[in-house]
């Protein structure tokens, strides 16, 4: 049975298109029905629409009530009758009425080997921490932050001459191969 995905996203895209490459070459078997940004002018939007896929920005204004917004992205992304819900790179956290209704089914993916340097900063602490090996993790989402259980992880090594931005882009490239292997086997 393909695999129906919603992709929340919220950057260039990239986790997007490496799911959207291995959909298109037939390495999974599942289909992204829609790709969700909180972001009217996010570069996932492009890619999407340049495969047919729909897109659809969903912006959170500021002073904007945060519970409506997610009880609106709740119907939103139920519209697409998803059977799994994948952030991949979604800068916002998901509220209880999503949680609620997406519960065990949407999945997120990190730049650290949880529960290690959870937060929007994996790479940046792992450095400042001086450990030696980081990598990153695809979880399903729950009420906490980056708390879910932990489907899949890969490690990748730090390097003395590592910045920040070296080392994110390192740990992308394991990221990518970690969601397109969750979605793969996701049943």
């Amino acid at each position: 049975m393909t695999t129906r995905v919603v992709l929340l996203a919220s950057g260039s895209g990239t986790l997007a298109q490496a799911l959207i490459d291995a959909i298109d070459a037939g390495e999974v078997d599942a289909r992204i029905v829609a790709v969700v940004s909180d972001k009217v002018d996010a570069g996932v939007l492009d890619r999407a629409r340049a495969h047919g896929i729909e897109a659809v920005a969903h912006p959170l204004t500021k002073g904007a009530d945060r519970a409506r917004w997610d009880a609106d992205l709740t119907e939103l992304v139920a519209g697409y009758e998803p059977d799994l819900v994948a952030s991949a790179g979604f800068m916002k956290l998901l509220g209880a009425t999503f949680l609620a209704r997406f519960e065990g089914r949407t999945i997120n993916t990190h730049p650290a080997l949880l529960p290690s340097f959870p937060g929007m900063h994996g790479p940046r602490d792992a450095l400042a921490a001086g450990v030696k090996i980081t990598g990153a993790t695809v979880f399903v989402v729950d009420a906490g932050v980056d708390t879910g259980k932990i489907l899949a992880q890969g490690a990748v090594e730090v390097l003395d001459e590592d910045t920040v931005e070296s080392l994110h882009e390192r740990i992308k490239v394991v990221e990518r191969r970690l969601l397109v292997d969750v979605v793969r086997d996701w049943r």
